[in-house]
């Protein structure tokens, strides 16, 4: 048994290589890139617009979802225990200057994200009772004429966002909840289940409701946490910003020789880390905003709004380089 585990760990460990080192980086990077520029940097200059739509995405469902459900719905998968665990990580393996390169692709991811909700809701499909279903599945059917590969795509989804996904997100509460009380990851697993089961169950509406309850909250309180760390470091926030810049371009190990390296190392972080946090690009969020019944009744308007769910890993990078002792601490004290 140990040796049919030790082997799927490798197995995953060069595919992970494989995909993140040569392939899902540069795709999902250039596609930002050529969504910004065919939009004209949209999500630069239509901020403003994205705030005034959310202001109205709760009206207009009409016993459907809203579109603020369906957003609420995709951002309490961004900002969660595997974002704040993963920033972390990406700090502690990157440097600090790994949070500029988080900073610039979710910016640029803006723009992917935009792009395929706007796509979700053009192609959604009607279930007959006032909600829709829809995301890269149908448009890739629809849109590109190419069933095979939509249903394929479906296949991979189901597999990433229905073990893999969860598993990250589960692992991360259990050993969160061992190492301040102790209590057993099978437990905490149990319990979790049992409390998901029922939203889950209850359809596509009741996970709307409760995320559109929780997540403004959760993303509040996120908010306190990071600006009062932010507020009592207040004196330490300009030398901060510098040596996130100067380890993002290699100019503190220029001196050592070691500045390709430490380039390279930054990026890679910040860059996965950031794709994986605003998951722009990587189809899941398409399928919550294919769901919601817009105001004013329009595709482009849920992509709008979509945009913002992408913002969530600066967000969470404001708190996070309390985590890297050699940066943030020594500042602060």
């Amino acid at each position: 048994m140990t040796d049919v585990k030790d082997a799927f760990v490798s197995f995953v460990d060069a595919g992970n290589g494989v995909l993140w080192g040569s392939v899902l980086i540069y795709l999902l990077i250039g596609a930002g890139l050529y969504f910004t520029i065919r939009m004209g940097f949209l999500q630069f200059r239509q901020f403003g617009h994205m705030f005034s739509l959310i202001s109205s995405s709760r009206q207009g469902a009409a016993g459907g979802i809203s579109s603020f459900q369906a957003f609420s719905t995709s951002l309490a998968a961004r900002v969660g225990t595997g974002n704040m665990a993963g920033v972390a990580v990406a700090i502690y393996l990157g440097g600090p200057g790994a949070i500029f390169w988080m900073w610039v692709t979710a910016l640029v991811g803006m723009s992917t994200s935009f792009i395929e909700s706007t796509l979700a809701q053009a192609y959604k499909v009607n279930n007959g009772d006032n909600t829709f279903r829809g995301g890269p599945a149908y448009y890739i059917e629809k849109g590109l004429g190419q069933r095979w590969l939509g249903i394929l795509f479906a296949i991979c989804l189901i597999i990433a966002f229905g073990l893999a996904f969860n598993g990250v997100q589960s692992n991360s509460i259990a050993a969160a909840m061992d190492t301040a009380f102790g209590l057993d990851h099978t437990l905490v697993g149990i319990a979790l289940a049992v409390a998901v089961a029922p939203i889950i169950f209850g359809g596509m509406r009741s996970v709307a409701r409760v995320a559109e309850l929780i997540v403004p909250f959760m993303a509040l309180g996120y908010l306190i946490v990071a600006f009062y760390v932010v507020f009592i470091n207040i004196s330490s926030l300009p030398a901060v910003f510098a040596t996130i810049v100067k380890s993002a371009f290699g100019v503190e190990q220029a001196a050592g020789g070691a500045m390709g390296y430490a380039i390279a190392q930054a990026m890679m972080q910040g860059i996965k880390r950031g794709l994986f946090s605003n998951e722009a690009g990587m189809g899941s969020a398409p399928n919550a905003a294919a769901t919601a019944t817009t105001n004013p009744n329009h595709p482009v308007a849920q992509g709008y709004v979509r945009c913002l769910a992408s913002l969530s890993t600066p967000l969470s990078s404001v708190r996070q380089p309390q985590h890297h002792s050699s940066f943030w601490c020594h500042g602060a004290r």
